[in-house]
Order: C-alpha cells, then structure tokens, then sequence
C-alpha cells in the first residue's frame, strides 16, 4: 500500500512539471493623478527626505530679513506649502496638528508669477493675478524690508468658524497655537532647502486682505517672507 501511495505521487508531480504554464497576469498599477481644475496647477510632489537633519534645522533657524532676488522655483514653494500644511496620512491628517482635526488654516504664497493658493488635498494650488500686490502688502505690512523686497511672502490665514463650531470661545486659543505650529514648520523647512526666512507679525490685517484679494473670512496671522540669502 505504501509503495503505490509513493507512485501515485510521483505520477502527479510528473504530470504537474509536463502541465502548459499559465501566463503571468499584469500586476495593478497606480491610478494616474486626478486631473486638476481649471486655474489649478499641480505642484511637484514633495521631498521627504533631506541630507539636513531635524536638530540641524533647529539649530541653523535663524530670522534673516535680507535676500537675493533670485526667485524660489516652484518645487520649493510646493515644498514649503507641505512642511506647513500637507496631507500626510490617508484620512487627510496634515504635518502640523489642529484641535479636532478641523484644519482652520489656509496658506497663500505672494510671487511675481501671482498668488498661490495651497490645497493639501492633492498638493495643488490656485494660481490667480493680483495687480499691485507687492506695493499695497508692503504698505499694510509697515514697510518691513523683508515683506517689501522677498521674492516669495507666505501668507497663513485662519477661518476661524471652522473651529468655534465644536470649540466655542476656545477657538481663538486653538486656531492661533495652530498658526504657529505650521509657522514653524514652514521656518524649519525653509532652513532645509537653504533658504531663509522670517516670521511677521506687524501688519494691518484688513490691509493685507485687501492687497491680496482674500475672502473676508480668511482672517491673516503671519506674514512669512521667504528667500535666498
């Protein structure tokens, strides 16, 4: 009985070596990118990794007034939208935290080339032109050089209802801390690319909203000019 088990097998594995092999199917590719809207662009995908460590940018951080005019490309604005605000995790949690995860902040990055508005889903941003921006955010900002002469002004503004719907009165406490954590990030990661930076806090808020065209909701909080050193 044995030794017609052991014949039966060894049959079946000769007949499995002599079976036609069975063509490879095609492994599933990524899904191409979602098409942006009309006035949108997309932006480089960002780095996430660096040859600058964390500690050296805490260390290097420094707030320099003063830059080239050599203008930031947009891999780096891109770059500096996502240190301060990109989506990192699929459930649409973003690099800096926020009380409830409600995500009260929008960015905007004042150029030559117009005015950059971040969306962290997809990574992208509207692009729209401003007429006589550079001189009446100059004027809002108290003639501060480095918001007059940067080559790019990162602009961090807050809907504040986005929050006070679930917090209330702590809102204001809340969307502010926010603020300065993805100030922060935005700083640090400047340091990275090499690039220097300066947080402002000086500045007519209705001004700013006027000079750059901005909803009457989205409240600024910082003015971060961004530039070659």
């Amino acid at each position: 009985m044995g030794k017609f088990i052991v014949l039966v097998l060894i049959l079946a594995c000769a007949l499995a070596a002599c079976a036609p092999l069975q063509p490879l199917q095609a492994q599933p590719t990524a899904a191409p990118p979602a098409p942006v809207a009309e006035g949108e662009i997309a932006l480089p995908a960002p780095r996430l990794d660096s040859d600058v460590s964390l500690e050296e940018t805490l260390q290097q951080r420094r707030s320099v007034r003063a830059y080239s005019k050599e203008p930031l490309t947009l891999e780096e604005i891109g770059q500096l939208f996502w240190a301060a605000q990109g989506v990192t995790h699929a459930s649409g949690l973003r690099t800096a935290p926020s009380a409830g995860a409600l995500y009260p902040l929008e960015l905007y990055a004042a150029t030559d080339d117009g005015l950059y508005h971040y969306l962290p889903q997809g990574h992208r941003a509207q692009l729209r032109h401003v007429e006589g921006w550079r001189a009446a955010l100059c004027r809002a900002a108290l003639s501060q050089s480095a918001v007059c002469q940067a080559p790019v002004v990162f602009v961090v503004t807050a809907v504040y209802a986005r929050t006070a719907g679930k917090y209330g009165e702590r809102a204001e406490r809340y969307v502010q801390l926010e603020a300065g954590h993805a100030a922060q990030n935005l700083l640090l990661q400047a340091v990275a690319l090499d690039l220097a930076a300066v947080p402002v806090g000086a500045f007519y808020d209705e001004q700013v909203q006027a000079a750059l065209g901005l909803p009457a909701d989205h409240k600024p909080l910082y003015l971060i000019p961004v530039g070659h050193p």
